[in-house]
């Protein structure tokens, strides 16, 4: 069987090996593939009967000029990219790789919020710029810093990241609140559920962990930034979509945001014009919530496994099973 991977330099930018695909046939490994050529996607699908992509698009038009094609695994949790309901009329399994970054999202989650907290990219800077040397105190800052502790945390969302983060807060002795779009309920006294409304109102600090849909896509707009605290901190290392970034750059601007961490953002690669860019206290890093090692080698080891089970007959993490 081949299998073709069409932009495989995310996923393994060659600290890892392709071997558990290598063992059910040929690979061919693109390190990226054109997300707007389509002849360019076809082309290289080729005779292939299973493919795998990130964000490499597969539509109706590609589906429709490679028949022989039999499986599409998505190294991704996000299926988007692919017309599910397309390949289900075919007959063509779409898999995908759910909870893999769990405990690595979390961790970035709260990377981009102790830098702003604690801004140590900056007196780091400092430092080795020699004005600790120059400096007639002991300890100098050369902006504000902030203690955790005491401080309400809002999540947006109540999947397993945004649980995750939810344990860290508790470490951190922050109070923490969530709101989700279906009541969920948790066991755990430190946690409470709250309206969007009140999460807006009482958040000092707000972390989106919800998928990006025609309901939340530019939730943070806005209407919902003028219902937030003065001072509020905003982060994000779920999907771009859910910031009008327009509107989030003007609060920071304004410092009704005090600062902004994202991880994501609505167009990436980054464009030149995003107003995030020159926006006041804005924290950006190019989507690497998900990137390290270990996180990308439980993932290449999940969708191996899907791969396997497909050839055996067998359904795993399969998102547009047959009615």
């Amino acid at each position: 069987m081949k299998i073709v991977v069409l932009d495989g330099r995310a996923l393994n930018p060659g600290d890892l090996s392709w071997q558990g695909f290598e063992e059910y046939g040929e690979v061919v490994v693109y390190d990226r593939t054109s997300y707007t050529d389509k002849q360019e996607i076809i082309e290289r699908i080729g005779n292939a009967e299973a493919i795998l992509t990130n964000k490499t698009p597969i539509d109706e038009v590609v589906l429709a000029a490679v028949p022989q094609l039999k499986y599409i695994g998505v190294v991704a949790t996000g299926y988007n990219v692919v017309d599910i309901e397309a390949a289900r009329k075919r007959g063509i399994p779409v898999t995908n790789i759910p909870a893999y970054g769990t405990d690595a999202v979390a961790q970035s989650t709260f990377a981009l919020l102790l830098e702003i907290a604690n801004q140590v990219g900056l007196h780091n800077q400092s430092v080795h710029q020699g004005e600790w040397q120059e400096s007639i105190d002991f300890t100098y800052w050369k902006s504000p810093l902030m203690e955790l502790r005491g401080k309400t945390l809002g999540l947006i969302g109540f999947g397993e990241i945004a649980q995750a983060v939810a344990k860290i807060a508790h470490a951190f002795n922050m109070n923490v609140i969530y709101w989700n779009h279906r009541p969920k309920e948790s066991q755990a006294e430190w946690l409470r559920q709250v309206s969007l409304e009140e999460l807006y109102q009482q958040a000092d600090i707000i972390s989106l962990h919800v998928p990006q849909t025609s309901e939340t896509e530019k939730m943070i707009n806005q209407d919902a930034i003028q219902q937030m605290k003065d001072g509020v901190i905003l982060l994000n290392t779920a999907r771009g979509g859910l910031l009008d970034e327009a509107a989030v750059a003007k609060a920071l601007d304004e410092e009704k945001i005090y600062a902004a961490g994202v991880d994501v953002v609505l167009k990436e690669p980054m464009t030149a014009d995003n107003p995030l860019l020159k926006a006041k206290n804005c924290f950006i890093t190019p989507h690497i919530a998900w990137a390290p090692l270990e996180t990308r080698t439980r993932l290449m080891g999940i969708a191996v496994d899907n791969f396997a089970a497909f050839l055996a007959g067998k359904e795993k993490n399969v998102v547009n099973k047959r009615g």
